[in-house]
């Protein structure tokens, strides 16, 4: 009878302030790691020509690729930005802002976590820069899913456009998309759970601050008693 009764208390110990923030943390760092791969990485766009079996064409923010057996991968970056589509432009940008930002709140959240010390007396700044890591994570998540699905929007869109021939080739989905994709939700998921430890953190210092405040001294009633005099 008590054995079943300590399991859910076991449960909700565990489920601490210091144990989100770490969780959302380490989250958010595998996220992070995932976007900056995935921003240098020339397999957002794959294309395989009917014409030409053995030859594998890739596109990335960054590179072209080609992929044939007898030379192996040869990749060439992007000569000029303005002869950029405006799309992989405006992807390139905010994959570079996903990045910086993810880095910033990252490296906030670290420097806001309990038992980090950064000084005595410093629980509201923790405090802030916790909401700070969470604000620039979820901002990194944002920017990172904005441009794949952006692309991939546009993709789809040129797949099924009846005014191109047939028989010319079409891009199709890479793996780094669905990598952006991936890494994107895991930056925003690390995003809320920071605001989540945040929030437990409140809830948990005003149980602690109602627990061991002691009550108000009531103040003595004063009794007024009414002089009479014997006459």
């Amino acid at each position: 009878m008590f054995r079943a009764a300590e399991a859910p208390i076991a449960g909700m110990v565990l489920l601490t302030p210091k144990a989100v923030q770490r969780a959302s943390l380490f989250v958010s760092f595998g996220g992070l790691v995932t976007t900056f791969v995935t921003t240098l990485l020339p397999l957002w766009k794959t294309m395989n020509s009917d014409l030409n079996e053995m030859e594998n064409w890739y596109e990335g923010l960054w590179h072209m690729c080609i992929f044939t057996e007898e030379v192996g991968l040869h990749c060439k970056a992007f000569e000029s930005l303005l002869a950029l589509p405006p799309i992989t432009l405006a992807s390139r940008v905010l994959m570079c802002v996903s990045v910086a930002s993810g880095l910033l709140g990252v490296a906030a959240a670290f420097f806001g976590l309990d038992g980090v010390a950064i000084g005595p007396g410093c629980h509201r700044t923790k405090r802030t820069l916790l909401v700070l890591g969470g604000v620039l994570i979820w901002v990194s998540g944002v920017t990172t899913l904005v441009p794949v699905s952006l692309i991939a929007y546009v993709m789809v869109v040129e797949f099924w456009d009846e005014s191109l021939p047939d028989v010319m080739p079409r891009w199709e989905y890479g793996e780094a998309m669905f990598s952006a994709w991936f890494s994107g939700l895991l930056l925003v998921v690390g995003g809320t759970f920071l605001f989540v430890a945040v929030c437990m953190g409140d809830h948990e210092a005003r149980q602690r601050k109602e627990i061991f405040t002691p009550p108000h001294e009531q103040r003595p009633k004063t009794q007024h008693y009414l002089k009479t005099e014997v006459l």
